[in-house]
């Protein structure tokens, strides 16, 4: 099991995103197992070519996405699937038809809106 990660210097996207993308993709995809032991901070910063600072803002996001999981000085794991993240994004969508209804949107036009902004993110 070997982590992939190619960081583009002319992308539009930061650095520290094309990270963080590339870590929750290979996560996801089980490319990346659970409980897997990721690089440290300084280490992958060095294999990148990146300030270490940009590697920590990648690991606290994706930590806060429920992506990966830092143990103190035992280092950094590919958390369980879903879990943290299914809950925010559960979350989120609670809010969003909450919003959607008090604002007198149907349930289509909010599902439709729902669906836009899905597809943009998600690039179609």
């Amino acid at each position: 099991m070997t982590l992939k990660i190619a960081v583009d210097p002319d992308s539009a996207t930061a650095p520290y995103e094309q990270v963080r993308d590339q870590l929750s993709e290979q996560a996801r995809s089980g490319a990346l197992p659970v409980g897997y032991r990721l690089p440290t901070v300084r280490g992958l910063a060095g294999e990148l070519g990146l300030a270490a600072n940009t590697v920590a803002k990648a690991y606290r996001a994706l930590e806060g996405d429920g992506v990966i999981e830092t143990r103190g000085r035992n280092g950094t794991f590919v958390a369980a699937a879903g879990g943290a993240a299914e809950r925010r994004a559960a979350t989120a969508a609670q809010v969003y038809a909450e919003q959607a209804r008090r604002l007198g949107l149907s349930r289509a036009e909010a599902l439709s809106l729902a669906q836009d902004a899905v597809r943009a993110a998600y690039g179609g």
